[in-house]
């Protein structure tokens, strides 16, 4: 006797939430930052920080949605490398702006490598994955 398929398990269900949850706060953050920097003196600090927000959060949405339609290994690295990425990179504009203090030495730099892996991540991850036809 064939036991029927049981539906297989949602293991990016989570991942969604977490890609949906982030891609609204860095959007809020940046707009919020935006104006921000936009009624402030000197606010280049504060200006490209909001734009890196800005910029990345479509980016958690399309991994979120990506996680959903596809099981793409990297997908949970590149996520949690973007998120620990932005919140160095801007965390230390924005502790530089705010604060005239920066959060620890070399985050911003450290930051921004994270970003740039995750974006290697996310490529490598695209390559891994085959159309559906």
């Amino acid at each position: 006797m064939i036991k029927p398929m049981a539906p297989p398990p949602e293991p990016t269900a989570g991942l969604l939430r977490y890609c949906l949850v982030l891609s609204g706060v860095a959007g809020a953050i940046g707009v919020v930052s935006m104006a921000l920097a936009a009624h402030a003196g000197n606010g280049t600090s504060l200006t490209t920080a909001a734009q890196m927000l800005m910029f990345h959060a479509p980016v958690f949405l399309g991994i979120g949605i990506l996680a959903q339609i596809r099981k793409v290994l990297l997908l949970p690295i590149t996520a949690f490398l973007l998120t620990a990425g932005l919140v160095l990179f801007c965390g230390d504009l924005f502790s530089r702006t705010f604060a005239n203090d920066r959060l620890f030495p070399m985050a911003a730099p450290i930051g921004g490598m994270f970003l740039i892996v995750s974006w290697i991540s996310l490529t490598l991850g695209a390559i891994r994955v085959r159309p559906r036809f």
